[in-house]
């Protein structure tokens, strides 16, 4: 049985970001595709691992990213 990534505290793989390109933040500053904010989607290539992969969590945890919004 092969162990899983993060089981050695290392961070699961992901990709480079969590864009689907359902791009929308109309009506709040969460974009309905990817649950990134503004200032998130911004930054986004600026930000250290650790600061993605809190990101990631979060937006994991919330469902999504969404591909059919």
């Amino acid at each position: 049985m092969s162990a899983r990534p993060e089981a050695g505290g290392a961070p699961p793989e992901r990709p480079d970001t969590p864009c689907v390109a359902v791009c929308s933040t109309t009506f709040d500053d969460v974009c309905r595709g990817c649950g990134r904010t503004v200032a998130e989607v911004a930054h986004w290539v600026s930000m250290s691992a650790a600061d993605k992969e809190r990101v990631w969590v979060r937006i994991l945890s919330e469902g999504y990213p969404r591909r059919n919004t």
